[in-house]
């Protein structure tokens, strides 16, 4: 006859579990190379894996802690990408869109402006925006946007 595991036991077992598998996770055991190259290809921005804050630190010239409060890291492919949340920079997809209800609502309280600001339209559009009588108009593009959709102009490689 055996005797079963108390409570204390099979919490001892189940901590040791959940920690081995950090451990085997891509990012707690891998280089920058590494992380995009096993399996996180081409996905959506992530806070940025405290194993990477160093290396995302660096490639933006700050502090490790400012990293750990506004950063993401994402993968293009086998480049390992980041960005740093700022006052206008957005990390999430750009919006290419060319109609937008912030503007609209804009223009038909200041008909004819010659600017709409980001308040109105988003800090995530691509175009320049402007007034037409009371219709929003999107102008020239004013962000390059990279192959998977972000502004590529907020997302930097992250340096090996």
């Amino acid at each position: 006859m055996s005797a079963r595991p108390g409570p204390n036991a099979c919490a001892i077992v189940a901590a040791l579990g959940f920690g081995a598998l950090s451990f085997a996770s891509p990012v707690a055991a891998s280089s920058r190379p590494a992380y995009c190259a096993a399996g996180a290809r081409d996905r959506a921005p992530v806070p940025v894996p405290r194993a990477l804050e160093a290396d995302v630190a660096r490639t933006f010239g700050v502090s490790v802690d400012a990293v750990g409060h506004g950063a993401f890291v994402r993968c293009a492919r086998d480049r390992l990408l980041a960005c740093l949340v700022g006052a206008n920079l957005n990390c999430g997809k750009a919006n290419a869109r060319r109609s937008l209800p912030g503007a609209s609502a804009y223009c038909r309280a200041d008909p004819g402006a010659d600017f709409i600001p980001m308040a109105a339209t988003g800090h995530d559009t691509i175009y320049a925006w402007r007034c037409v009588g009371k219709r929003a108009v999107a102008g020239r593009a004013i962000r390059a946007v990279d192959p998977d959709g972000y502004d590529a102009g907020n997302w930097k490689e992250v340096a090996r």
